[in-house]
């Protein structure tokens, strides 16, 4: 089951989103428990902000990363010093593993782009033991992203293609409240809690905040590459208004929350 993620390489995904899923992942952790010597399986590990997060918060017998593009597999990989740590393609809704095989399943970030989201939860429920814990954690992309709203609100004033992206980008799988924390029920897990994670991303400018987007990268990344350069120009401007709001260009800081949900397996 392909992600509706879109990247291009992963030095641009690590500009537009991996250095927050870093930021992001340790509290993911926190939030999931933890203990030594347990096996935990990251499901859609990107880049691995949350691969290489696992062992700086337990001494674990093993890792196994998974994720559905071959180019955030070759990324992780190339970063990959733990011999502990494997990392691996594969279909968060057809994981190739035994029922049961791991104390600990995470996602970071993912779900929300898995079109049938409920069937990697339940994938994810079947391959931990009994006891064990699932947990996600997915953008709040209507309430609780404001620097991708800005962006998005902005190019929306301009474009109708873009109010349509904005319609689906604010409503994608999961994260509506008590949306996954339904889902985690619905797949049999039990205990279920959901929680808000909240970060803050940090910009040094308007270029560091939207070189990965005009590049590409990312949904609002695709849309943009869509344009005509006079269509490109004019969403640039209209965009760097809205970032430096009528104050020269240099450093923003935005608040950014997750919803986070976590079940144990009966």
């Amino acid at each position: 089951m392909p992600s509706s993620f879109n990247v291009q390489n992963a030095a641009g995904y690590e500009q537009l989103m991996g250095r927050w899923s870093r930021t992001l992942a340790p509290l993911l952790i926190d939030f999931a428990g933890l203990a030594d010597g347990e096996r935990v399986i990251d499901v859609g590990c990107g880049t691995g902000s949350l691969t290489f997060a696992l062992p700086k918060a337990a001494d674990l017998a093993e890792i196994v990363a998974i994720d559905y593009s071959p180019v955030f597999v070759a990324a992780a990989r190339k970063r990959n010093k733990n011999r502990r740590i494997t990392i691996q393609e594969a279909d968060a809704c057809a994981l190739p593993f035994d029922d049961g095989r791991f104390d600990r399943a995470m996602s970071l970030l993912v779900l929300h782009f898995v079109p049938e989201a409920g069937k990697a939860i339940g994938e994810m429920r079947r391959v931990v033991r009994p006891g064990g814990v699932v947990a996600a954690a997915v953008w709040d992309h209507i309430g609780g992203m404001p620097v991708m709203r800005m962006a998005l609100d902005t190019m929306a004033v301009l474009d109708e293609n873009a109010r349509e992206l904005r319609s689906r980008y604010c409503f994608q799988p999961m994260m509506q409240p008590g949306e996954m924390k339904k889902s985690f029920v619905k797949n049999g897990l039990t205990e279920v809690e959901e929680a808000s994670l909240l970060i803050r991303m940090d910009y040094k400018s308007f270029d560091d905040f939207w070189e990965p987007i005009a590049a590409g990268e990312g949904p609002l990344g695709k849309y943009v590459a869509t344009l005509n350069p006079a269509q490109k120009a004019e969403t640039d401007a209209a965009v760097r208004a809205a970032y430096e709001a009528g104050r020269p260009d240099g450093p923003r800081s935005f608040a950014s929350v997750a919803w986070a949900c976590r079940g144990v397996v009966p």
